[in-house]
């Protein structure tokens, strides 16, 4: 076959992710705190960005400050039609919604056109930019640590929500700041509860953590290390001796020797007083809500941006007009069109941030309305593709304007995160099954095994359950059933096989 050179004209698609594109994606997973500082770099970066003076008590707030959604609840613990939230205004972030409607990009052109066929996965978004998070990466941090471990505890839904809020409140040492009476109240649930989950999550390591003092940090280590015996006990509630070396005293209280006492301490120094400290911090930063819930006083909710962290910021357009009458050169002329462009987009992508976490906060309440209204007990299972489908975005969308945004309740203060819990989806279009269930669920069948329930199998695999599971209307995959078995401490079929001949 002959090679020649010849021209061929071909048609396809693909995506290119322009700069101005990156950076409205970017803006939504920013804080607010992270956002004002970006903001200030581009003040500084763009002559033609300005910030918009406060204006006065008599006249209206600006539109992106002002927005607010009401929901209404036609019945206890379920949220009804929204009242005045403007869905035409509000866009998803995703690249296809930047082609039409409000989210189009200004007329001054910026980031040119989009191309859809070089995205590498066929046009869709579903994965982050390469690249992009990256920047964002940091170090592990004690609560990373807890979160994960959080994620493996068998827990009620209820008492997930109260362990997340326990995470919440450990300190950089590893101590629990928080009364539990006052948390209990608000979050609508029993003291008992807390009491109960906090005992839970007090075995996780680093040992020693959620302590609410010094005394009860050094007891659950020493009763890991299985040396918390009465003495010890007596040494413990008696450490301001210990400070002073009074040994003497320390003798007759614990009820032992010189020798002993020495030993004790000796023991005490080898703990550790902040078992966090191991890990990662981050410098403490007051939250400030992005997002405010209260009570319209009908049955209802009414949802409103935090004006206080939305940046004000505007086009100088006087300015923009002065320079470009004065540019003489290409250079400058594409310089200052590049910054009027850039300006635009920026202010834009700004309103379209606020608008975008007012929608997901409103469904978002509209979902858990009952846990508002009732208590942790009444949270609903929830994740991030019921938002999404509710609301018309993509789930990469929901998920970067839930994370490090938080929303001021009755109940207290939350990150929207906070309100997705785990649930499992109903294989035949049903409701969908909790977590907590399906594990139990999974135990039982396993606790059923060799009763002829399913034939002559004897030992389950993680695939007959996975298929057992699927006839009863829950839809699981088989890594999800190995992760749950697994957090249950049943070991593998292969093993309980094994144990079964031995037991025979």
């Amino acid at each position: 076959m002959a090679l020649g050179a010849r021209l061929e004209l071909r048609q396809g698609q693909s995506l290119v992710i322009t700069p101005q594109l990156q950076q409205a994606i970017k803006l939504l997973q920013l804080s607010n705190l992270e956002l004002e500082t970006f903001v200030e770099l581009e003040l500084e970066k763009n002559p033609l960005l300005a910030r918009e003076e406060p204006v006065a008590e008599a006249e209206p707030p600006s539109e992106a400050a002002s927005d607010e959604t009401y929901v209404m609840m036609d019945e206890p613990g379920r949220a009804g039609a929204e009242l005045d939230a403007r869905p035409d205004d509000l866009h998803d972030c995703a690249p296809g919604d930047f082609a039409t409607g409000d989210a189009q990009a200004p007329a001054a052109d910026v980031g040119g056109a989009i191309d859809w066929s070089k995205a590498g996965g066929g046009g869709g978004f579903d994965q982050d930019l390469e690249g992009m998070e990256s920047a964002y990466q940091r170090e592990k941090t004690l609560q990373d640590h807890l979160t994960e471990q959080l994620q493996v505890l068998r827990l009620t839904g209820a008492e997930r929500a109260v362990a997340q809020v326990l995470v919440d409140a450990v300190d950089e040492g590893g101590y629990l700041r928080l009364d539990l009476a006052e948390t209990a109240e608000r979050l609508g649930c029993s003291l008992e509860l807390v009491e109960t989950v906090l005992a839970r999550v007090q075995g996780f390591d680093p040992v020693g953590v959620f302590a609410r003092d010094v005394r009860e940090c050094l007891s659950l280590q020493l009763a890991d290390q299985n040396r918390l015996d009465p003495a010890m006990r007596s040494l413990l509630d008696h450490l301001d001796l210990v400070a002073k070396r009074d040994f003497a005293a320390l003798r007759r209280l614990c009820g032992v020797d010189d020798e002993d006492v020495r030993d004790m301490i000796a023991e005490l120094r080898g703990l550790t007083p902040r078992p966090g400290a191991a890990f990662g911090s981050v410098p403490v930063q007051v939250v400030a809500p992005d997002v405010f819930v209260r009570e319209d006083g009908y049955g209802g909710w009414r949802i409103d941006l935090n004006s206080d962290t939305l940046p004000r910021l505007l086009v100088d357009q006087r300015y923009h007009a002065q320079v470009a009458r004065a540019s003489r050169t290409d250079q400058e002329k594409a310089f200052v069109s590049d910054c009027l462009a850039s300006a635009n987009w920026l202010v834009k992508s700004l309103d379209q941030r606020a608008r975008t976490i007012l929608k997901v906060s409103t469904e978002i309440v509209r979902q858990q309305d009952a846990f508002l209204a009732f208590g942790v007990e009444h949270l609903r299972p929830l994740n991030l593709k019921t938002v999404a489908d509710a609301i018309g975005m993509h789930e990469s969308t929901v998920s970067r304007v839930t994370s490090n945004k938080y929303i001021s309740t009755p109940r207290g203060l939350f990150e929207l995160k906070f309100f997705f819990t785990s649930s499992i989806a109903s294989s035949d279009g049903g409701e969908a099954h909790s977590a907590e269930s399906v594990r139990h669920k999974i135990k039982q069948l396993i606790d059923a095994e060799g009763e002829g329930r399913y034939g002559d199998e004897g030992v389950l695999s993680d695939d007959r359950i996975v298929e057992i599971l699927k006839s009863q209307g829950v839809d699981i995959a088989r890594r999800t059933v190995a992760k749950y078995r697994e957090a249950l401490r049943i070991p593998s079929s292969v093993e309980r096989k094994r144990q079964m001949r031995l037991a025979s």
